[in-house]
C-alpha cells in the first residue's frame, strides 16, 4: 500500500489522537452525558470533571506525542502506542461492550467505533510499517497491558494515571537499554 511507504506517516497519523479525543469528549459530554450513564453501573471514584480528566489526558497525551516528535525511536514510539491503546481503543471497546453488556447506549460508543478504531487502525499500521512495532504479539501486549490499565483505572480511578505518569521515564529507560 503505498500509503504506508512514508516513514513519517506514524508522526502525522499520531496528531489525529488528540483530534478524535475531542471529538469523542464532546460526544460523552455535549450530546450525551456519559458521567450520569457511568455512575448508573459503575463506582463513583473520579472526583475529577469531566473537563478536568479531558484537559489532564489530552495534555498527557500532547506531552507524549511532542517527545516522540522530538525523540523518534522504538521507546517514544511505544509509550504513545500504549497511550492511544489504553485510552482510545480499550475505551472505544469498553464503550460497544457496556453498550450491549446493559442493553443501554453508552455515550462515546459512536466516536469510539467511527473515529477511535479507524483512526488507531492506521496508526497501528504506520507504526508497524515504519519498525516501531515488530510483531501482532506486540500489539496484543500492548492491548492487554491498555485493558489492565483502563480497568484500574476504572477501579481505582485517577491515582493510576499518576501512577503510571511516574512510571514511564523508568520503562523508558528500560526499553532505550533494551534496544542497545
Amino acid at each position: 500500500m503505498k500509503l504506508f511507504r512514508n516513514n513519517l506517516l506514524f508522526r502525522q497519523l499520531i496528531i489525529l489522537s488528540p483530534l478524535v479525543y475531542l471529538v469523542h469528549h464532546f460526544e460523552e459530554h455535549i450530546f450525551f452525558n456519559f458521567r450520569d450513564w457511568r455512575l448508573t453501573y459503575f463506582l463513583d471514584n473520579n472526583p475529577y470533571t469531566s473537563e478536568e480528566m479531558l484537559i489532564r489526558l489530552a495534555v498527557f497525551m500532547l506531552a507524549l506525542i511532542f517527545f516522540h516528535q522530538i525523540k523518534q525511536n522504538r521507546a517514544s514510539a511505544l509509550f504513545v502506542l500504549y497511550f492511544v491503546m489504553t485510552t482510545q481503543v480499550v475505551n472505544a471497546i469498553f464503550h460497544v461492550f457496556f453498550s450491549f453488556y446493559y442493553a443501554d447506549f453508552s455515550p462515546g460508543a459512536i466516536t469510539g467505533v467511527l473515529l477511535y478504531l479507524p483512526v488507531n487502525y492506521l496508526i497501528y499500521r504506520a507504526a508497524m510499517n515504519e519498525g516501531y512495532i515488530k510483531s501482532n504479539t506486540e500489539i496484543a501486549i500492548l492491548f492487554i497491558l491498555g485493558s489492565i490499565t483502563f480497568a484500574l483505572f476504572e477501579a481505582f480511578g485517577p491515582a493510576v494515571t499518576l501512577i503510571s505518569i511516574f512510571l514511564y521515564p523508568i520503562a523508558y529507560f528500560l526499553l532505550k537499554t533494551k534496544e542497545a
